[in-house]
């Protein structure tokens, strides 16, 4: 029998480490774009519900996105500081062979477009979200078989801190989010990008590329045909019906189906996006579920953009009877247009929620709990920081959350590792 090739500890130890702080990476990541916007994840469940005929778990959606982000981000932490080493890396084994299995699946009978595994940062089709489980199974199968050889930070007396910590960071970020807007925007509709510009298609760009087969009809049998080699006049083929494949898809505008409808019926896109002044737009994909606590900065937002001549329009994706309800009951007499559902969903995820725009450009949007007191009113917009674009950059803010977890865990790391030293000290005093 042929002897078995044993690795030396010093190898494993190098691949080992290698490995899970890939695996840990990956979590980490997933876990936070899912985190930042609790409610997209939330959306994404609710096609998955849709896709496997689950609605009646509807409901679990939120809780289902706030409890999935936390327990990613908190599995890739553990094992980025080698916390719980073996029962983190059994379950991302679990996770990995369930999400393998799951992708599988969805890369053969694409219910949904795709997964959603990095949210709206990183959208992959459900065949390259498979072959990236098809790596990262392995990996993590690895780091399970060889967890003693991790590098740890942290003691048994302070793991429990670790995870606790984690967590609280983690369901924060989320909360943020779904109680304001999210941290960081991956979407089109983020402040400072131009929808108008996002909507065209470059000249020059691909289009989609369609095969076409004819079908023809003779003696009761049907036959396809391509232009090459279709039946020609008098040959007994009897034309059917024709078939056309996309085998290769063109370019596509980052925004695609940005329709205003007013309540006529016209459309009016191009007369909001073109308009060179601020335009307020109140959106509120679903009147009869959006929440009326701040009605009252709403209409005061209204009458102050009557006051200085900026048009202000609800988007809505409701019907009319909704409207009319909202109205009575609200007191809104701003007009009303309609628009689909998920596109206003994709604009803001507050229901309501508020975008101040000038000539296509996203100047600046809020939840409804955050929309501007009339004491930030009193000026026209050019005047007031209201009408700028913020200047904080994604950078501060990546740096800023990075500071808030790096922080209290190195402090606690330092600590930790202070305190063994301090116990090895006296132990060498007692043993003299």
């Amino acid at each position: 029998m042929a002897n078995k090739i044993k690795i030396p500890d010093v190898y494993k130890k190098i691949i080992v480490e290698i490995l899970r702080i890939a695996v840990g990476l990956v979590f980490v990541f997933s876990g936070f774009v899912k985190a930042v916007d609790p409610w997209g994840s939330a959306y994404k469940f609710l096609d998955y519900f849709t896709a496997f005929h689950l609605d009646f778990l509807s409901f679990l959606a939120l809780p289902a996105s706030f409890a999935l982000s936390a327990f990613e981000f908190t599995l890739g932490i553990c094992l980025l500081v080698g916390v719980y080493r073996k029962i983190t890396s059994f379950l991302i084994v679990l996770v990995m062979a369930f999400m393998t299995c799951l992708t599988l699946y969805l890369a053969i009978a694409n219910p949904v477009s795709d997964c959603g595994c990095f949210g709206d940062a990183i959208v992959i089709s459900n065949w390259a979200t498979f072959t990236k489980n098809l790596i990262l199974l392995p990996a993590s199968i690895v780091v399970f078989l060889w967890h003693s050889k991790m590098t740890f930070l942290f003691s048994k007396k302070s793991r429990s801190l670790v995870l606790v910590f984690t967590l609280i960071f983690i369901l924060g970020v989320s909360s943020f989010g779904y109680m304001n807007l999210p941290v960081f925007d991956f979407r089109p509709y983020k402040v400072g990008n131009n929808i108008r510009e996002l909507m065209e298609i470059p000249e020059g760009a691909e289009t989609d590329v369609f095969e076409t087969t004819f079908i023809y009809e003779k003696d009761g049998v049907k036959q396809k045909f391509t232009l090459e080699n279709y039946p020609k006049e008098g040959s007994g083929w009897t034309f059917v019906d024709t078939e056309a494949k996309l085998i290769k898809k063109g370019y596509e505008p980052a925004i695609q189906g940005f329709t205003i409808t007013d309540a006529e019926g016209y459309e009016i896109t191009d007369e909001v996006l073109n308009n060179p002044d601020y335009t307020f737009l109140l959106i509120a994909h679903k009147l009869d579920k959006a929440s009326d606590s701040y009605i009252e900065k709403i209409n005061e937002i209204y009458d102050y953009s009557q006051q200085n001549g900026y048009d202000f329009y609800c988007l809505t994706s409701s019907l009319p009877h909704q409207i009319l309800e909202w109205r009575e009951s609200t007191g809104a007499e701003y007009p009303f247009c309609t628009m689909d559902d998920i596109i206003l969903k994709t604009i803001v995820r507050s229901n309501p929620g508020l975008v101040l725009i000038k000539d296509g450009s996203i100047i600046n949007k809020w939840s409804d709990r955050n929309i501007p007191s009339d004491s930030m009113l009193i000026l026209p917009l050019e005047e007031t920081p209201l009408g700028a674009i913020p200047e904080n950059s994604d950078t501060q803010k990546v740096v800023f959350l990075a500071l808030i977890l790096v922080v209290p865990l190195s402090v606690l790391s330092f600590s930790d590792w202070n305190g063994r030293r301090m116990e090895r000290k006296k132990k060498k005093v007692n043993v003299k």
